[in-house]
């Protein structure tokens, strides 16, 4: 870690509960080794990206996206001088608290926690690094750092307004200064998720046949890729074809985000992480001429991917599961395990329930949340 404005592991706010310090790790290899340990991170194995997880094997699961996630992450943080493992510990937590099915879950218990404080993946990625993963004797969560909990809860930047419970929970036991910028490290795994799902769910439509290279080729960026790969391999096997030109439009990603970013760096003159965190904005973002093109293809993936027919099928079909799983227990909470129904009967009061009840379903894999909904259902 060269630059100034990285985070240094002996400057490090500590944790909530001190721990002694590892002889041989440091203080974000040990939570990036705990998130990687957790119930939650193996859960994401069978949790969707896009495709519900019996779909296809090659499909992307948040798995397999949080893996790509943190490998840019690595790549990008360390071309800048940045922690490295602070980093990658925030790429390895950002999607925990993702229910099943994707996007589309989290919208369907947003609508069913509305009248009990709301649902958000962030905010309940919080809830299981400091609450819901039990395993040490000393300790409820996995015991974080400070700057490992900032970057979970503001990775896409200050967070305002009215806060999900959930964060309003972890907020009032340990500031965490959320009206401000996260640090670098932080911020370059926000940036590198988005770069892991432009790149990745091309790939998925085009296994899925949502969409085809022509398609594809007439959208910026990607039709340059496709253009140089046939300039150089002209005649290439299909399949190489379309995997040369993803890998540089992925690649181009990356490099824009670097080079704006160095630039950024060279022009502020940043000399601490404190310096990042009160900066108007994020300093690790895309170039405006990328982020144009890039909303472009987003709205391409949208229409034909991510609304796509069979894919609002899914949605619907699984929207139906959680919206009959979730009042269920709510009503009667002996049907979960027992000790989420201990759990549910000492929370006090109907909210209280209900975000037990809300713990139980967001941690459930796509396949046991199917499971359960033919049992119960």
């Amino acid at each position: 870690m060269t630059a100034p404005y990285a985070c240094q592991p002996e400057e490090s706010r500590g944790r909530r509960w001190p721990e002694r310090m590892s002889t041989f790790r440091s203080p974000w290899q040990r939570d990036r080794d705990r998130i990687i340990h957790s119930s939650a991170f193996r859960r994401l194995k069978h949790k969707t990206q896009v495709f519900v997880e019996h779909e296809g094997d090659y499909y992307r699961t948040r798995l397999t996206h949080t893996i790509e996630v943190a490998q840019v992450a690595r790549t990008i943080a360390g071309t800048l001088g940045l922690n490295t493992d602070l980093a990658e510990t925030v790429a390895l937590a950002h999607d925990l608290g993702h229910p099943p099915f994707g996007h589309t879950g989290e919208d369907a218990l947003a609508a069913l926690m509305a009248p009990y404080g709301g649902f958000d993946h962030n905010a309940q990625a919080l809830r299981i690094v400091t609450r819901l993963e039990r395993h040490y004797a000393d300790f409820d969560g996995l015991n974080l750092t400070w700057e490992s909990l900032e970057g979970i809860a503001k990775h896409n930047g200050p967070v305002t307004g009215e806060l999900p419970y959930a964060l309003a929970e972890v907020n009032a036991e340990w500031d965490l200064e959320l009206h401000t910028n996260a640090s670098a490290e932080a911020q370059v795994a926000a940036v590198a998720d988005d770069v892991a799902y432009n790149h990745h769910d091309l790939h998925d439509g085009l296994r899925a046949g949502l969409f085809t290279e022509e398609d594809l080729a007439q959208l910026p960026v990607i039709g340059e890729a496709f253009a140089e790969v046939d300039r150089l391999h002209p005649g290439l096997e299909p399949m190489r074809r379309r995997h040369e030109a993803l890998r540089r439009v992925f690649g181009t990603m990356v490099e824009d985000v670097i080079a704006v970013a160095q630039n950024r760096l060279a022009s502020l003159q940043p000399q601490s992480v404190d310096d990042i965190r009160g900066m108007e904005g994020p300093i690790i973002r895309f170039s405006k001429p990328l982020y144009q093109n890039l909303k472009a293809i987003k709205l391409f993936l949208f229409q034909r991917m991510y609304r796509a027919p069979s894919v609002v099928v899914e949605r619907r079909r699984v929207t139906e599961m959680l919206n009959g799983l979730f009042p269920l227990f709510l009503d009667d909470p002996s049907k979960m395990p027992d000790h989420w129904f201990r759990a549910a009967e000492a929370a006090g009061d109907e909210s209280g329930r209900a975000r037990i009840v809300l713990d139980y379903v967001a941690g459930m894999t796509d396949r046991f949340a199917i499971q359960e909904a033919e049992r119960l259902l």
